[in-house]
């Protein structure tokens, strides 16, 4: 089948049926099977498996640079919200083995949509470059594993080499028609790991014969409240959240153990050291204090390092993405919107797309797509924005059950920022 642009209508269905069918890190095989179906039908070397489930498509078109563009597939563990008509109904059974409700709640079937439009779109017109396009499709980046999975599975030595630059966009709580770029570092680091704490279980009505590990649960969430206040300068930033705590079966039986998920947000490596040495010392004296009959123990979740973006590669992609919001300025007035590239401070949440730059020794260049509608943020001033947090009524963030970007024109336009940003690196 020869390769077309996708139509409004078509990118409006691809997403629309990705966003009914989420799946968690590392499970994305309907994914995967739809982006790789599509790829070779437009005539790409496709790799498959990378990764557990990553997919690669390779398109050799001349003499060239070899240019790396990223999608991230893996929906999350959360019961969506949104009402949509195509909202997601699947359930799937996490890693540590609980049962949850799945949603597409961080924008991944935009990019992978997006991303898709831009393969084909490229496809159809050759005559408009040269070089190598490489199209990558990654599992598992909600658990910051993808990008080393699929770099330790031969990435670059099954699509030839390793690329000239990497080149990726993020689906944000902006409106339509404003693109965030960064340059230098742009995310933060995180860490997140487990945390059991031991205790000495028995019966709800003798808890002095016991060593109550939901209360040592409690002091210990309350007393890390404090690691940031505290512990990091007022010039300084960090972000430390126990995002789950979990005992017990039921209320007349004092448990045993107790099990706190812990996530930190560092932008520097003091900071990070800083702030993990702050919440094991405290984790540790709140078992002794509470005469733990073990020590807590402590298992890695998932570690994100910090995403930099290139100065100067960010500042040749800029112009291009400029120069295209310009171009697409009738479609984002239509709809409420202005064309503008801004450069926020760096963003709390994080992402592993660098670690693709990071293992090919070359260039990152990562921005945000906004993708709500502009009516929203009519007298919010854009540079108070944080990514996730201080958002206008009735903009929901990333993560949340009620994440919903506007498919139109947010496809249209992130198919036309990554096909402009790939041309730019490609002769």
């Amino acid at each position: 089948m020869t390769a077309t642009p996708l139509t409004t209508a078509e990118l409006t269905d691809v997403y629309t049926d990705l966003h009914r069918h989420p799946e968690l890190a590392f499970t994305e095989h309907r994914t995967a099977g739809i982006v790789a179906d599509r790829l070779g039908a437009w005539g790409y070397e496709v790799h498959e498996g990378l990764g557990v489930t990553g997919v690669a498509g390779v398109l050799a078109n001349g003499a060239g640079p070899r240019v790396l563009l990223r999608a991230d597939m893996d929906g999350l563990p959360v019961i969506e919200r949104t009402g949509l008509p195509y909202a997601s109904t699947q359930t799937a059974t996490t890693p540590d083995g609980h049962a949850t409700g799945t949603m597409h709640a961080c924008g991944h079937d935009v990019h992978v949509t997006c991303l898709l439009g831009a393969a084909a779109e490229l496809a159809a017109h050759r005559d408009r470059w040269s070089g190598t396009l490489v199209v990558v499709f990654q599992p598992a980046e909600e658990v910051g594993g993808g990008a080393r999975a699929m770099v330790a599975n031969g990435l670059f030595e099954r699509t030839g080499g390793a690329p000239d630059v990497v080149l990726g966009q993020h689906v944000m709580p902006l409106p339509v028609g404003v693109v965030n770029l960064t340059p230098g570092t742009a995310m933060a680091a995180t860490d997140s790991f487990r945390v059991t704490l031991h205790g000495k279980g028995g019966h709800g009505s003798s808890p002095e014969s016991t060593v109550d590990p939901v209360v040592m649960a409690a002091a210990t969430v309350m007393r890390l409240q404090g690691v940031v206040s505290r512990e990091v300068g007022a010039v300084e930033s960090a972000v430390v959240t126990v995002g789950a705590l979990r005992a017990g079966t039921q209320a007349n039986i004092i448990s045993d153990s107790a099990e706190l998920l812990v996530n930190v947000r560092s932008f520097t490596a003091p900071v990070r050291e800083r702030v993990l040495a702050a919440i094991h010392r405290i984790v540790d004296a709140e078992a002794s204090a509470s005469g733990a009959p073990a020590v807590p123990e402590y298992e890695e979740v998932s570690t994100f390092h910090l995403m930099v973006n290139d100065p100067d590669a960010a500042a040749r992609t800029r112009t291009a993405l400029a120069r295209t919001l310009d171009e697409q300025s009738s479609l984002i007035e239509a709809a409420g919107g202005r064309p503008v590239v801004i450069s926020l401070p760096p963003l709390p949440g994080s992402e592993d797309v660098g670690d693709l730059a990071t293992a090919a020794d070359v260039p990152l260049v990562y921005w945000n797509l906004g993708g709500f509608p502009a009516s929203l943020f009519a007298d919010f001033d854009l540079s108070a924005a944080t990514g996730m947090g201080n958002l206008p009524d009735g903009v929901a963030p990333n993560h949340s059950p009620f994440f919903a970007p506007v498919p139109e024109p947010t496809l249209d336009l992130g198919v036309a920022l990554l096909v402009a940003a790939a041309r730019e690196w490609l002769a």
